[in-house]
């Protein structure tokens, strides 16, 4: 793959169910680059937000073609990191467990537990022309979000008056059935504040390809049984409604976060 031309992206964005482009980005070009493990879920859209370059990649295909069991997380962080992109800010579109995280809110994890199986999850991988993705790595994983990624993404959320849970446990399931009454009830004995399809391996990706990142889940209901009437059915539009409002202040948190000078290498 070729080096970019361009100065080193500001920031990269991932969007999840229902968030699938960012139409505050400016002079928008589109890269398709192939990496060492295969293609990206779809274009990369690169433009300027605010005068900074931004980089935005829908993770499930920009017509949400891609589930997230088949997602190709190592190719959609290589390709970002290959166009120049050092910090990347996942939006993951989830559901609430506990009381803090009701649909709508809008929150910033700072753990997670892996329930997913079956997926490639190391750049430590045989590939089929039996090289070697990466050195074998053992990545300290102990804080899975970049602590002063996390930082400037809640001290941009003050700054923009955008209201941002600190914190919680992002637990990740392999989707992309929905989960179980019980499977929800262990989770929540886990610790699990919130439940997800995309967290892993994408975060221990990023670790192991040296990438700075951070997570703004968005909920958009409550999980099986979690909410205040746990026979409440929900249907796509409340989905839908509720991914539309907690989002609403994301493009805000961006441009508090780029406001406020360079990110940490």
């Amino acid at each position: 793959m070729s080096t970019p031309t361009h100065p080193p992206l500001a920031l990269a964005v991932i969007g999840g169910t229902g968030l699938y482009r960012l139409a505050e980005l400016q002079d928008v070009e589109s890269h398709q680059p192939v990496t060492r493990y295969g293609a990206p879920s779809g274009p990369i859209r690169i433009g300027t937000l605010d005068g900074h370059r931004v980089a935005f990649l829908a993770r499930h295909g920009e017509g949400h073609s891609v589930p997230p069991h088949q997602i190709n997380y190592r190719a959609n962080l290589a390709a970002l990191q290959a166009l120049g992109a050092s910090h990347v800010l996942a939006l993951n579109t989830v559901g609430g467990i506990t009381e803090r995280f009701g649909p709508r809110v809008l929150g910033c994890p700072d753990q997670l537990i892996d329930y997913t199986w079956g997926r490639v999850s190391t750049i430590c991988e045989v590939e089929a022309d039996g090289r070697l993705g990466g050195e074998v790595l053992h990545v300290d994983f102990g804080d899975p979000y970049t602590p002063s990624l996390r930082a400037r993404v809640l001290e941009a959320a003050a700054d923009a008056g955008v209201a941002l849970v600190d914190g919680g446990c992002y637990g990740a399931t392999q989707g992309p059935r929905l989960e179980t009454r019980a499977e929800i009830a262990r989770m929540r004995r886990d610790g699990c504040d919130l439940v997800g399809m995309t967290g892993m391996p994408e975060a221990g990706l990023a670790r192991e390809l040296g990438l700075h990142y951070a997570c703004l889940a968005i909920v958009a209901n409550w999980a099986a049984g979690a909410g205040p009437d746990p026979d409440e059915v929900i249907t796509l539009q409340d989905v839908l409604d509720n991914v539309a409002a907690a989002s609403s202040g994301v493009p805000a948190v961006l441009r508090s976060m780029l406001a406020r000078g360079p990110l940490q290498p």
